[in-house]
């Protein structure tokens, strides 16, 4: 196995909760149905700063050199995202951190599942919610919102390669290999039922990919 493998891999075993993750529906489950330029730019924002806290966290304790540098530069990274995403809101937000997905991430303890989970499985869920955004501010002919999330599905997708390049160095192992695909998984398959639970709680359902 190498990072590349390993990518491809657990895409094809998500395909399909990562198909419907990428759907129309997906925006219709984050904003509660209030598919609305303010609320879009809010969801995204409490998204970034959830992101960014998860990667502070790791950092401050993180044993591995390389992954403690790794987690760094995505914190500042996602730093950078939050503040782009509140600038084009233009007024305060009480930010909420946590959600399911991100529960499961800090509760990652040892370097390779870490790696795994929240700079592979985690950004692959993340392209696609940056799909629609990019999506809805095109239908709304908003072209610098679709920038301002065009640049962040770019620097998202990057975090990817440094996830299978960190991997590539830090599994030495099958088990290794096992290990990190079992995580990078579950974070899609946690981000997924929440979509479907969101989706449940308002009387839709999942099964077409709109």
């Amino acid at each position: 196995m190498d990072g590349d493998t390993f990518r491809e891999t657990v895409e094809e075993s998500n395909r399909t909760e990562l198909d419907r993750l990428g759907s129309s529906k997906l925006l219709i489950a984050l904003t509660g149905a209030r598919i609305e330029r303010e609320r879009v730019l809010e969801v995204a924002a409490h998204s970034e700063h959830a992101a960014r806290e998860t990667f502070r966290t790791w950092a401050a304790d993180e044993s591995d050199d390389a992954a403690r540098t790794a987690f760094e530069v995505v914190a500042e990274q996602e730093e950078t995202h939050l503040e782009r995403v509140l600038a084009a809101l233009d007024r305060e937000v009480d930010l909420a951190d946590g959600g399911p997905m991100h529960a499961y991430l800090r509760g990652r303890e040892e370097t390779v599942e870490r790696v795994a989970s929240g700079m592979v499985g985690r950004p692959l869920v993340s392209l696609r919610t940056h799909n629609q955004l990019i999506g809805f501010f095109v239908n709304e002919a908003d072209e610098s919102g679709a920038d301002l999330f065009r640049d962040l599905k770019r620097e998202t997708a990057a975090v990817i390669d440094d996830g299978c390049a960190l991997l590539d160095d830090l599994c030495e192992s099958d088990d290794d290999w096992e290990r990190a695909r079992m995580v990078a998984e579950y974070v899609i398959q946690v981000a997924y039922d929440d979509y479907a639970d969101s989706l449940t709680e308002m009387g839709l359902g999942v099964k077409d990919v709109c």
